[in-house]
């Protein structure tokens, strides 16, 4: 029996899984990470911390099933989190700036004459989610680090950490504003637009790569299958032809396509990137955000409307709409079509008879609205008609949001049969690449699938809702555009 230890690093946990080739899991861990804020839009997390739970997580899960003997280990990252590290020593220079770090807004506006350049050749908006404005940003703030200094995106920096690698696997690299779409090669274009030396950045690789070894976890064992989580998710799903599709629930929400084995620029402002490449063949995908899902959930606990994440489906049972109230959550701005990274959340319909249960219900409906006119881009984009969206992550245990996310989708909601879809498309990626699964064979496909959640309420009725939604939305698009 081959086993791989699956790590999926994320923005508030790491999760590390051990999985073998038939897709069964034996150990599993979970350890939270910190994630801090601040009111002029930072988030940062401790890189040393993130580095110590991919370890922690790993080793806990390994000794939860007896220590097999690993084939490999895989690791999926946050995808637009950077760490500014020392190339000779390893250690972190600053705080790691996650992705939904909005601190680069004033980098990306200055670049206006600029962007239809970067768009040509990344095929990607200039916003402050992705990689290169954040790089330009921290890089004048290290006056007193160490010469041989780099900003990397987190994964680079975690993997020179296990194995010594200073590279990254092409999904990664495609969504960072510094990669040339058509090549999926660094463009030194674009790296010398956001004041980026491309001597400096890493080398790219396949997903399937074996980038080197570990003896973190006992033995020497090989670092091969790494990924951005949503692209790993993406394939541990099934969606491998155009137009199929999944969104991830966790701290935001990402509705990711398949777009085929050729780059698809999209007329709907979602972002085209790698899926994979694998055994030297690329897979692509659009790509669409949330920046605010999960974190939403936390909100509502963190102002009492909900005192922890299981209450919201019963909460939400005891209404059958939200009385008129309408939730735009743009806690963290914005993003496709609208790309407004200092978007701010709003709340419209509230009078005497609102209830804590129609906040919850509305903050559902905002989440999920957000994904339903995602999948429409994406299938307007590619010309096709979207069959089942695909889903899973954590808010996927809520029926209510599946319910309404079927509803106002329109189309059947298909939950993955397992919470860890990240970690076990990394384990696929793995075993394809030691040659412990077969080609044709995906882990998806021999477990046991869940029944799909079909759609309660008419296409008249869901295109009504999503339109209430988008007239808010775009009242926050224009009050953040004044």
């Amino acid at each position: 029996m081959t086993f791989i230890l699956a790590i999926d690093q994320g923005t508030s946990s790491t999760k590390a899984v051990v999985v073998d080739s038939e897709g069964k899991i034996h150990g599993l861990v979970e350890i939270a990470v910190e994630v801090m804020t601040d009111t002029n839009g930072g988030v940062e997390a401790n890189p040393q911390e993130l580095l110590q739970s991919v370890i922690t997580a790993g080793q806990q899960a390994l000794a939860k099933c007896g220590n097999p003997k690993l084939s490999a280990v895989g690791l999926a990252n946050q995808g637009e989190t950077i760490v500014a590290w020392s190339r000779s020593t390893g250690i972190a220079q600053h705080n790691a700036i996650v992705w939904q770090d909005r601190r680069s807004v004033e980098i990306c506006r200055s670049l206006n004459d600029h962007t239809a350049q970067v768009e040509q050749i990344t095929g990607m908006q200039v916003d402050p989610y992705f990689v290169a404005p954040k790089i330009a940003w921290l890089a004048p703030r290290l006056k007193n680090a160490a010469t041989d200094t780099v900003i990397t995106t987190s994964d680079v920096w975690l993997l020179n950490q296990l194995c010594g690698s200073y590279s990254t696997d092409v999904s990664t690299a495609s969504r960072t504003l510094l990669t040339d779409l058509n090549t999926l090669k660094w463009s030194d274009e674009c790296a010398e637009i956001f004041g980026i030396d491309a001597v400096n950045l890493p080398a790219i690789h396949d997903n399937d790569a074996v980038l080197g070894s570990t003896t973190q976890f006992g033995g020497d064992i090989p670092v091969v299958g790494t990924c951005v989580d949503q692209q790993a998710a993406l394939f541990a799903e099934g969606c491998h032809n155009i137009g199929e599709m999944k969104c991830t629930y966790g701290t935001g929400a990402f509705l990711l396509a398949n777009s085929g084995k050729h780059p698809h620029r999209s007329n709907s402002g979602l972002t085209p990137c790698a899926a994979w490449r694998l055994d030297n063949e690329t897979s692509w995908c659009l790509d669409g955000q949330v920046y605010t899902a999960g974190s939403a959930i936390s909100w509502l606990i963190e102002i009492g409307v909900i005192n922890s994440p299981e209450e919201i489906d019963s909460l939400c049972a005891t209404v059958t709409d939200t009385n008129s109230v309408t939730f735009v959550p743009a806690l963290a701005g914005l993003a496709a079509p609208w790309w407004q990274p200092t978007a701010t959340g709003r709340i419209v319909g509230l009078t005497m008879s609102t209830t804590k249960a129609h906040l919850a219900r509305a903050t559902l409906v905002g989440i999920a609205a957000q994904v339903a006119l995602l999948a429409r881009a994406a299938a307007r984009d590619l010309g096709v008609t979207t069959q089942v969206l695909k889903v899973d992550g954590g808010l996927t245990r809520s029926t209510s949001l599946l319910q309404i996310q079927a509803d106002l989708a329109q189309c059947p909601v298909q939950p993955y049969p397992s919470p860890h879809a990240t970690a076990l498309g990394i384990a696929e990626m793995s075993l394809l690449s030691l040659g412990a699964l077969d080609k044709q064979t995906h882990l998806s496909s021999i477990m046991k699938s869940q029944e799909p959640v079909m759609p309660n309420i008419s296409l008249d009725q869901a295109d009504s809702i999503l339109a209430s939604w988008s007239a808010v939305a775009e009242q926050s698009n224009r009050e953040a555009s004044l």
